[in-house]
């Protein structure tokens, strides 16, 4: 008898196409059949279902936007306050004028910000915004930046453009023929992969578009070579801070690399769960901003400016990039030593606990990784093999977690060892790539 969380799910895939709004919270991304749809109610780093089934989220807390926690009661605070004072009226909230100042005092290099509520429509923004400045429309790429046109054209044509930039798969049905080789691809921290970019439509590129890192650290000299490169031919530089942005360090991780941008965009965190986009640059670059038509309704409500300078405060005051970086290094330390304890082959894939990770070393690690995953939600923990650390995360969870683990890796041990992955699996194995929801 399927639960009300999972019948809720049979039917929202026949009436919501693609099953979810958001690719990474299918289901099927992380143990088909068995990972919770939905919940009521969500609190620090825990979450009840609509079967009342609690969990500990060990796994994307809110796919990295809740760093503070499920409903930090400072900005659930601030946000309560802003709705009922009015979440919208025909004037301006002054709490934009605030967030401006407030980002830009953080970045010194920035003068001018423009706002609106989700990171994909922040960072489409920030393209439109270099093409106006310079006048000219190809853009260079390295790093994952959302759905929008401007980004997945880079697939027109070859499906594997993007194939090393997060999410393989990404066929781009719906974007326009026209828009081929308007977007092109670079690798991370390959300097002649750069160059040879470039030099051949250097003169043609409005933008550089680059998260300045994720799991790794930039290697010595490629931001100097990134910005040098841009200033030689008029390209504007943007960051993607959307994803580490305020997590690795208060601000944006270019803060720590002393290489500024032109323009930088943050989202997920910065509104803790609330919607908020933040698009910030300097005077120059921003100056397209007059010429090209940027405007919309909801770009102009209370709520997420309001979210996000309560936001600000706390992770300030908090130190909380500090606090999920070092929880995500324990994190680290626990999978690496049960990976050793039960002779389990893993390694870590991230240099930053901030968004710490794992895979493990076998030639079906996928259906491993779904066997771990559906061990772990039978014992009450939301986890797979990467984590968003969050200020809730403590160590009382950490040690409730690791106790479970052990005794999951200890099953993932003689699974592997008897060749019975596959066979103990409740459900299907899960997607790594795009795939349509047929049912």
């Amino acid at each position: 008898m399927p639960s009300k969380t999972e019948t809720l799910y049979l039917h929202a895939k026949q009436r919501i196409p693609g099953g979810t709004q958001l690719l990474s919270k299918r289901p099927e991304m992380m143990a088909p059949d068995l990972w919770p749809a939905y919940y009521q109610k969500a609190f620090g780093c825990e979450v009840i279902d609509l079967d009342g089934r609690h969990y500990y989220d060990m796994s994307t807390c809110g796919i990295g936007s809740c760093m503070l926690g499920f409903a930090d009661p400072e900005v659930t605070e601030a946000v309560v306050k802003a709705v009922k004072d009015g979440s919208m009226s025909s004037l301006n909230c002054y709490e934009e004028v605030e967030l401006a100042d407030k980002l830009c005092q953080i970045h010194p290099w920035a003068t001018q910000a423009r706002f609106a509520r989700t990171g994909g429509e922040s960072m489409a923004i920030a393209v439109r915004i270099a093409r106006s400045t310079t006048d000219k429309n190809e853009v260079a790429i390295c790093g994952y930046h959302g759905w929008t046109d401007w980004y997945i054209a880079a697939n027109l044509g070859d499906s594997n453009n993007l194939r090393n930039m997060l999410l393989p798969g990404l066929d781009a049905y719906g974007v326009p023929e026209q828009l081929r080789g308007t977007t092109h691809t670079f690798s991370y921290g390959d300097q002649a992969s750069f160059l040879e970019l470039i030099k051949n439509r250097g003169n043609k590129l409005a933008a550089v578009v680059m998260e300045p890192m994720r799991h790794h650290a930039p290697p010595a000299g490629f931001m100097e070579l990134i910005r040098s490169e841009c200033d030689k031919y008029g390209i504007i530089l943007i960051f993607d801070e959307i994803t580490i942005g305020w997590r690795y360090c208060f601000g944006g991780s270019h803060l720590n690399f002393g290489v500024n941008p032109d323009i930088a965009v943050f989202a997920k965190a910065l509104g803790n769960g609330h919607p908020i986009g933040a698009v910030i640059g300097t005077a120059e670059a921003m100056s397209g901003v007059s010429r090209s038509f940027i405007s919309s309704t909801y770009w102009t409500e209370r709520v997420g400016p309001a979210a996000a300078l309560a936001t600000i405060a706390k992770m300030e005051k908090s130190n909380a990039a500090k606090y999920v970086n070092d929880f995500g290094v324990k994190m680290m330390a626990v999978w690496t030593e049960l990976g050793e304890k039960h002779q389990v082959k893993l390694h870590t894939t991230s240099e930053v606990g901030c968004l710490a990770s794992f895979a493990f070393d076998y030639p079906d690690a996928n259906a491993i990784r779904t066997l771990y995953t559906q061990l772990m939600l039978e014992q009450g923990f939301l986890a797979g093999c990467a984590i968003y650390p969050t200020l809730s995360h403590n160590e009382a969870i950490l040690n409730k977690f690791t106790g479970t683990a052990d005794a999951v890796f200890a099953q993932l041990a003689k699974a592997i060892s008897l060749n019975q992955v596959e066979s103990s699996l409740r459900g299907p194995v899960a997607h790594t790539t795009f795939q349509r929801l047929i049912k």
